[in-house]
């Protein structure tokens, strides 16, 4: 067996969701609703990177859980202790009223926010040759599941937690 490389495993950037900074919230949903095929399996990504206005330079990452805190009513938005009482029953029997529709027009109004608002910062980012298994330390240790792929310093691509369990499965033969 021969040693992988990330290139090997890597998507192109060209087949992975990438998005402007001042992309709204709205609208990084529809970015990110693209199907990914690799190995005869299709999968749908969990980040987005996300770039400047003319994707020269890469900012950030944005994550699925980073578009629902963008869109989490205000209310949410307080403790974990106070989030679990505004959903218990016993306390509050009146629960059942809160104004569904008040929720959704909030959410539908977060959901012109930008983008850059929510954003991760790039933890770590590895060369197109090195070795998968820098990889798998880099996303272990920076407790990531995307790193982008560099070439001369250029974003080429990124390899997927999902992409290197499968190069783990066949390393150990399941």
């Amino acid at each position: 067996m021969n040693a992988k490389l990330v290139q090997d495993i890597m998507v192109p950037l060209e087949e992975y969701p990438c998005i402007p900074e001042t992309l709204t919230l709205r609208d990084a949903i529809s970015e990110m609703a693209v199907q990914i095929l690799r190995k005869n399996q299709v999968s749908l990504p969990r980040v987005a990177l996300v770039f400047d206005e003319d994707f020269s330079d890469l900012l950030g990452v944005l994550r699925r859980r980073d578009i629902m805190r963008g869109l989490e009513p205000r209310f949410l938005s307080g403790s974990l202790d106070y989030q679990r009482k505004l959903f218990n029953v016993e306390i509050d029997p009146n629960i059942a009223e809160i104004s569904y529709d008040k929720i959704v027009a909030g959410i539908r109004k977060r959901a012109g926010r930008l983008v850059s608002e929510f954003m991760l910062p790039i933890k770590a980012t590895i060369n197109h040759d090195d070795h998968i298994m820098k990889a798998i330390y880099e996303m272990v240790d920076q407790n990531i599941s995307v790193i982008p792929v560099l070439k001369d310093d250029s974003v080429v691509g990124v390899v997927r937690s999902v992409d290197l369990l499968g190069e783990l499965a066949l390393i150990i033969g399941s």
